[in-house]
């Protein structure tokens, strides 16, 4: 089985109680909100990293204010041809503010759209899991940087 890593970094920015998010678009045209960032080129820092993808995807010059934690997922997927891969997705979440910039949405991109959402409706958009640990870290703030995985009763 192949094996394929994906090193990313994101952004969670908070300002007067909404949630900086950009909205991600499917190959197979499913769009669901995210976190703005994404994979690093070789040889960037990923502190480099979140602040050019924060920038392509939402138009904003974010500062990184904090490394809020480490997030590590592991799945097996099809690959073309019926082959099968493992993927693992090792992702950076960062606090960050914004600085400059005017909100605009991405053209070519993985993501068609930016916008700001109360935190109080985030739970209730088409959103990918990693919004939730965004929020989840920004809350929480874990010393090491790691969230636990919930318990299986």
């Amino acid at each position: 089985m192949r094996e394929d890593l994906r090193v990313a970094a994101y952004a969670v920015c908070v300002r007067d109680g909404r949630m900086l998010l950009a909205r991600w678009v499917g190959r197979d045209g499913t769009r669901r909100w995210t976190l703005p960032g994404g994979g690093m080129d070789h040889g960037e820092d990923p502190y480099d990293t979140v602040i050019r993808e924060a920038d392509e995807e939402t138009g904003y010059t974010v500062e990184p204010t904090a490394l809020l934690g480490v997030d590590s997922v592991t799945e097996d997927h099809s690959r073309r041809l019926g082959s099968r891969a493992s993927f693992h997705s090792l992702r950076l979440v960062y606090e960050a503010r914004v600085t400059g910039g005017t909100l605009r949405h991405e053209t070519n991109g993985s993501t068609d759209m930016a916008a700001w959402h109360p935190l109080e409706e985030v739970p209730d958009l088409e959103r990918v899991g990693l919004v939730d640990v965004g929020l989840t870290l920004w809350r929480r703030r874990p010393p090491n940087g790691h969230l636990e995985p919930p318990a299986v009763p």
